[in-house]
């Protein structure tokens, strides 16, 4: 699957973690905390994105292979669940859009975010990206390592489930 082939989300306001973190791994995902269902709905359908709602009556409203209803209210289930049904595990890129407005990110060298960082931040960083859309500059700071420790977790999810597979099928 090639990156442009990857799905496109529109996620419900009640899923508000879950776009959050389908960003951080990568995932083209539109959100918006406050949006009439019939908008949020055309936006799905003009932009080819697949729903992720808890709404039982939102997703009657779309057609089956445009949708996936969420089942867990806890958003690493939630990110599992939407890894694992459409099989994205290996198709994740961390920290390659904006997590304010969605646009891929551009790295971008030290010299060049200087005098856009605090002093510490520049002294301690050694990689940064730039929004391109909205300016925002990101860099490895300790949320950093918080993400990253969770983006593990919910992978390493994934490798039991697949032990405990292959072990069931073995015995």
């Amino acid at each position: 699957m090639k990156k442009d082939n990857l799905p496109k989300f529109a996620v419900d306001c009640m899923l508000g973690k879950l776009a959050k973190w389908l960003r951080i791994l990568g995932f083209d995902t539109v959100y918006f905390s406050r949006i009439k269902d019939d908008d949020l709905l055309r936006i799905a359908n003009q932009e080819g994105r697949i729903l992720l709602t808890r709404d039982n009556r939102l997703s009657l409203k779309v057609n089956p292979s445009r949708r996936l209803f969420i089942e867990s209210d806890y958003w690493p289930e939630q990110v599992k669940q939407v890894l694992t049904e459409l099989g994205l595990k290996t198709k994740i890129a961390p920290y390659s859009r904006c997590l304010e407005c969605n646009t891929l990110l551009k790295a971008v060298s030290r010299e060049a975010v200087k005098q856009l960082v605090p002093a510490y931040v520049y002294e301690q960083g050694s990689e940064f990206s730039i929004c391109p859309q909205c300016s925002r500059i990101f860099w490895q700071g300790t949320h950093f390592r918080d993400m990253d420790q969770k983006i593990i977790s919910i992978l390493a999810t994934y490798k039991k489930e697949e032990e405990t597979t292959k072990s069931g099928e073995n015995g």
